[in-house]
């Protein structure tokens, strides 16, 4: 449920150009001075070419050593693969009825707008490619990944372009997730951008996509989903169905239930998503573009550093939420 009829306000007017510009001086000049080295930062690509063997360093892929060569020498041993520096990412973004909410200034759906925009970028000019499955209702948009900065444009333009949808029952993500299967044959970095407010089932889809490529969930939220401030009379709205109620939030006890639902479902979704085995990037309406970057960049090196720990996994890190709220907007 969220509050009805948020303002006209919350709408974003940008065009995709004004959009990208905007993002270029506010967020990603910002971003160049604080992420350090090359693109592999944030992500690397995968090789399949043996280049060279060396010996085992600190902090080398254990997965990488040759157990031939080690057995035969004596002394642990690395392939060293010629890496594919051209990635190809994919932007599955739900864009059902339950994105147009925001209790502030931005909507859901304007968050994940910008977050493509700036990660979309960043991978582009560094030669990477980038596609997108579009969902409101079904799988209605596809983009095949290319390169360069008119393909992101293109991106932007065709999720701008698209009205709010109507409230036309439960949102089912799992046909996008599938039809990430049938159209992502290559080895790719899959973002799925969604609040995940949608019918049961999509769980197995997820996995199953997480076993062929490398997932990151960009989780969407709103603070006043999780917690319900005492203002009166308030018409309440599911997105999904339009069903509506009236809640007095007076009443304290309301407000405990509500939290503690809201609570439930969150430890839900959490579960749901680790059991996939996908890394989750929480990503609010009130919070920074560069701050969600930077822990996203953090998350996939603390992720790297897991693949060469041989003791027992810790999956704390799975799930990458701000310690504290952002100041609403300061990257916008």
């Amino acid at each position: 449920m969220a509050a009805a009829d948020p303002p006209a306000a919350l709408v974003d007017h940008d065009s995709a150009e004004a959009l990208l510009k905007r993002l270029e001086w506010t967020v990603l000049r910002r971003l160049d001075g604080l992420l350090q080295g090359d693109h592999r930062t944030l992500m690397r690509g995968a090789g399949l070419d043996l280049a060279d063997l060396r010996e085992y360093q600190h902090h080398d892929d254990v997965r990488h050593i040759d157990w031939n060569v080690t057995a035969r020498l004596q002394t642990p041993y690395v392939r060293q693969f010629t890496e594919d520096r051209e990635l190809s990412a994919w932007f599955l973004v739900d864009l059902s009825a339950s994105v147009d909410f925001g209790s502030d200034r931005f909507t859901k759906r304007t968050v994940a707008r910008e977050f493509v925009a700036v990660l979309a970028r960043l991978l582009t000019r560094r030669g990477n490619r980038v596609g997108a499955l579009l969902y409101g209702n079904n799988v209605d948009t596809v983009l095949p990944a290319r390169g360069g900065r008119v393909h992101v444009l293109e991106l932007l333009q065709r999720m701008a372009a698209r009205p709010a949808e109507s409230a036309g029952g439960a949102t089912d993500l799992r046909e996008l997730l599938l039809a990430a299967q049938r159209m992502v044959r290559r080895r790719s970095t899959l973002f799925i951008v969604s609040d995940f407010v949608s019918a049961p089932g999509w769980e197995l889809a997820l996995g199953q996509l997480a076993q062929r490529h490398e997932v990151t969930a960009v989780r969407l939220f709103d603070p006043l989903e999780m917690d319900l401030p005492d203002i009166g009379l308030v018409t309440m709205k599911d997105a999904e169905t339009g069903e509506q109620i009236v809640v007095d939030t007076h009443n304290r006890r309301f407000r405990e239930r509500f939290a503690a639902a809201a609570e439930k479902r969150e430890t839900l979704l959490r579960e749901a998503l680790a059991r996939a085995g996908v890394d989750t990037l929480e990503l609010g309406t009130d919070d920074d573009l560069v701050d969600a970057v930077l822990r996203f960049a953090d998350l996939k090196k603390q992720r790297s550093r897991l693949a060469n720990w041989t003791g027992p996994t810790n999956r704390s890190i799975a799930h990458v939420r701000p310690v504290a709220p952002a100041t609403p907007g300061s990257s916008r």
